[in-house]
This record gives structure tokens, sequence and C-alpha cells, in this order.
């Protein structure tokens, strides 16, 4: 049987905001970010101003190592740029993160899978948080 290509696609620039700016430019450095409130202490994800747990407005950008298991993907097959696949990362901190699966084939992801963050380049913004799995050992 022949191997099979791992998936990638291009990703159109994200929408850089006054308040998503931090975030973005640690992404430009290679540095994952996630949102923790310090009032309830509960991590989040999308980086954004206000908690989404106890809508406390005292929160901090904090670095994250970025990894996690795959909770849940979907693999989209017909693409005009090959099959890729989209799916949900429970990080290690507890926010679950909607993300793109890369340097995977499709046959080579599965709910439980450890993976990392990487930075994927855009169509002319800055890099975006795709997953690839861990190595094994």
């Amino acid at each position: 049987m022949p191997e099979q290509q791992t998936m990638s696609r291009p990703i159109p620039a994200p929408m850089v905001s006054v308040e998503t700016k931090p975030f973005w430019d640690a992404a430009r450095e290679g540095r994952f970010l996630i949102g923790r409130c310090q009032d309830c202490g509960k991590a989040y994800w999308y980086p954004r101003k206000m908690c989404p747990h106890c809508l406390s407005a005292n929160t901090v950008l904090e670095e994250s190592p970025g990894e996690g298991v795959i909770y849940t993907y979907s693999v989209m097959h017909r693409s005009p740029t090959g099959p890729y696949a989209v799916g949900y990362v429970t990080l290690d901190e507890g926010p679950a993160v909607l993300t793109n699966f890369v340097d995977v084939a499709p046959d080579g992801l599965s709910i439980g899978l450890r993976v990392k963050v990487k930075f994927q380049p855009t169509e002319g913004g800055p890099p975006v948080p795709v997953f690839a799995p861990m190595p094994r050992g």
C-alpha cells in the first residue's frame, strides 16, 4: 500500500485586533499564549481580556508549552489542496483549542493522541497555531 501524504493546507491570515495583538506578536516569536484569570484561576482559550468563566477583566496571557491530546477531529477529503483535518485539542492546562492538524497522514490521527503546537505561516499575516503529533518514546 502506498504511503499516505501528510496533511497541510494554506490558511488565511487571522484578523488582528487591539485585544489579540499581544497573542499574535508572541506567535511571530514562536510562543504560544493562553489566557488565565487572576480572580478564578482558570485558563482559557481564545485569548481575550474578559474571562469567559467568571467575566472578570483581571486576566493575563501566559506562555504555554502547547501540549495536549486530541479530543475530536474530522478529516476533509474533498479539498483542492488534498485532505486536511480540523478538530479540538484539550491542552494540558485544560482549555480546548479548535485547530488544524499537520505533519500527519489522515489515518495517523486518533482521539487521545498527544500533540504539540507549532506555527504555520499564513497568507500575509501572523503565523497561526496548528498541532502535530508528538514523537513517541
